[in-house]
């Protein structure tokens, strides 16, 4: 079938800033793609790229066949569903307002949406357990809650390839795991999910693949049982670790000692 995302020779500078150098890779459809890296590293600026919130300062991004830069925004919502770590300003709006923003790539009404939008969202939050949270503001949500009104808004502009920017920051283990969960039942579907993360031995358990970047490059592309070992937490993170396989063999990550001036 090919692949659904290919990235070649990416580059993105502000200014004197060179924020991604040389961006190459390319990954199949109904993965869980996972972004390793420290801050700074490029991650969230090369998922930006992916959805056109950036133009790419030179090289080519493609999805389902389709070249980016030649699409416009709404073409592109089509394909591409972002969830931002942080939900931003609500105003008041209720949970089901904010999912149906995710609609809006499909409405072809000046401003109401139609009973088929209605059901997809309401689907939409059923699926992910907020159904009975529909009428309360988005403001009054836990993390957790908020976190699962996000990817619902996401989801129901069926895209093809979802991109998620730290989707268990602030959040407890059982609304981590339970959040990874979701996301990984979506990729067992034909569409990808690419999730930028903090917590390795989260990733590694969850992702098919992991893209490891650092300065604005990429490290190594692979299996995450396969790329991740202490060498190469040392060089990306500057950080001396115990890395090893628990009963299940399963990745953890032990982040020991800082490591100055590697």
């Amino acid at each position: 079938m090919g692949n659904l995302l290919e990235i070649r020779g990416l580059n993105k500078t502000f200014g004197d800033f060179d924020a991604l150098s040389d961006i190459e890779f390319a990954v199949g459809r109904g993965k869980m793609i996972g972004l390793i890296g420290p801050n700074g590293c490029g991650k969230s600026t090369m998922m930006k790229c992916i959805c056109k919130v950036h133009e790419p300062s030179s090289g080519t991004i493609t999805i389902d066949g389709n070249d980016v830069g030649t699409m416009r925004p709404s073409e592109v919502a089509r394909l591409v569903a972002s969830v931002p770590a942080e939900a931003g300003p609500t105003f008041g709006m209720s949970v089901m307002d904010m999912v149906m923003l995710g609609r809006y790539p499909y409405i072809n009404k000046i401003w109401w949406e139609d009973p088929e939008d209605e059901r997809i969202a309401a689907e939409a939050l059923r699926t992910f357990g907020i159904y009975d949270l529909r009428r309360k503001q988005v403001s009054l949500l836990s993390s957790g809650e908020r976190s699962r009104a996000l990817i619902a808004k996401a989801y129901v502009q069926e895209p093809k390839l979802m991109l998620v920017d730290e989707p268990t920051a602030h959040l407890d283990m059982k609304y981590k795991l339970q959040v990874m969960e979701y996301l990984r039942s979506m990729s067992k579907t034909d569409m990808t999910v690419m999730v930028a993360e903090h917590d390795i031995s989260l990733m590694a358990r969850y992702c098919d693949l992991c893209v490891i970047m650092r300065k604005g490059r990429i490290v190594t592309v692979g299996d995450p049982k396969k790329v991740i070992d202490a060498d190469l937490i040392k060089n990306v993170y500057e950080v001396d670790s115990r890395v090893g396989l628990d009963e299940d063999g399963e990745i953890y990550v032990l982040p020991k000692r800082y490591v100055s001036g590697t």
